[in-house]
């Protein structure tokens, strides 16, 4: 028999962000959190996104064992703003037995119904910035940091408990050497002169931060026609300003601006950390953040999180500006593979930009939907 469980304490928090440790011991593929980062992600005093979402978090037991987790998701953003009248959820890991995932989801709906919500859909977090999807292809190689890992079984669970394909993502990977500077270099000469453009590069992570507040003010613009989009407000900007961008290669961070110093183009890259955080096991001490700095300085796999153009500028070849830009850096960094991280399959404009580098598919993930009413 399974018995459900409430986070309610500090302790059972910890039992909830480490049960995939226990869940994918010996995985060669997995890769790990680091468990204070995560424990702090669920801390309603610490991250703005409570003051317009709440999380429940449930733990499955059997014979006081835990043998499933589930974060139940309402984002009243989405709800009240947006009239999507969704219940989300994430976090969502489990043995393989149908009993544990049916009892954890039957939570999930049962929230749902009481909000008078019209459907659920995850695994997704809070928002578009957070891990999406549920692996379907892709399970024998290593997991990027941004995305969710799960053993190939987690599927038939979803579609046993009734739910459907809701979207589809992919992520690619392509070998720095089909990068041809041909493809671009021209091109972004011209775009420069013809729209007044200049490209920004950094060295220091001081001189990025004026540029963040207007990056993420365009992050909103360019990503509001996704369905699944909920926009990132000036508290929680101030947030990801301190959590992420102070983490990042200043070298890897590039801007477009026009001539009056306007952003119109961005994009974000971090070195891949999966190898480091393997490493860590996800501890920052003793000697993980040491794995970590040397990631940050020594990876040869750049993993594409974020690129965005101002509607104005699409369409008119801006992103040939920031490719340039990218292939000095990573020539001097000596980086060899670049990795996408999940975008939606359907997402034409994307595929356009990246033709010319010859991307193989390395993973498919899928968010799956179930109606509530």
């Amino acid at each position: 028999m399974i018995e459900l469980k409430e986070v309610k304490t500090k302790k059972e928090l910890k039992a909830f962000v480490k049960f995939p440790f226990k869940l994918y011991k010996g995985s060669k593929y997995w890769t790990p959190p680091i468990i204070s980062q995560e424990i702090k992600s669920f801390n309603t005093k610490e991250n703005p996104v409570f003051n317009d979402a709440e999380a429940r978090l449930f733990l499955a037991y059997r014979d006081n064992e835990i043998v499933g987790r589930v974060a139940a998701i309402v984002n009243w953003l989405e709800i009240n703003d947006q009239n999507q009248k969704k219940m989300r959820f994430g976090w969502f890991d489990f043995i393989d037995d149908l009993e544990v995932s049916k009892t954890l989801l039957d939570k999930v709906q049962e929230i749902g119904k009481s909000h008078q919500l019209e459907y659920t859909e995850g695994p997704v977090g809070f928002s578009n910035l957070d891990k999406v999807g549920v692996l379907t292809e892709g399970f024998d190689s290593v997991a990027c940091m941004v995305t969710w890992y799960n053993y190939p079984y987690y599927i038939k669970h979803y579609e046993a408990a009734g739910f459907k394909v809701e979207k589809t993502y992919i992520e690619s990977v392509f070998p720095f050497e089909n990068v041809k500077p041909e493809f671009f270099y021209k091109a972004q000469v011209v775009i420069k002169k013809r729209y007044k453009l200049e490209a920004l590069n950094f060295t220091k992570t001081d001189d990025v931060m004026p540029y963040v507040d207007k990056m993420f003010d365009l992050f909103n613009m360019t990503y509001a026609s996704l369905s699944s989009f909920v926009a990132i407000n000036d508290i929680q900007k101030a947030y990801f300003k301190k959590k992420f961008i102070s983490f990042i290669n200043p070298e890897y961070i590039k801007f477009v601006v026009d001539e009056h110093k306007e952003l119109v183009a961005f994009a974000i890259v971090m070195p891949s950390f999966s190898e480091a955080l393997q490493k860590a096991k996800g501890r920052l001490f003793p000697i993980g953040f040491k794995y970590i700095l040397d990631a940050k300085k020594k990876s040869k796999t750049a993993d594409f999180y974020l690129i965005g153009v101002h509607p104005d500028y699409q369409n008119k070849g801006v992103h040939a500006v920031i490719f340039n830009e990218y292939y000095e850096t990573f020539k001097a960094r000596g980086i060899e593979t670049c990795y996408r991280t999940p975008e939606l399959e359907d997402n034409e404009a994307i595929k356009k930009i990246w033709k010319h580098f010859d991307p193989v598919v390395l993973k498919r993930r899928k968010t799956l939907r179930k109606e509530l009413v």
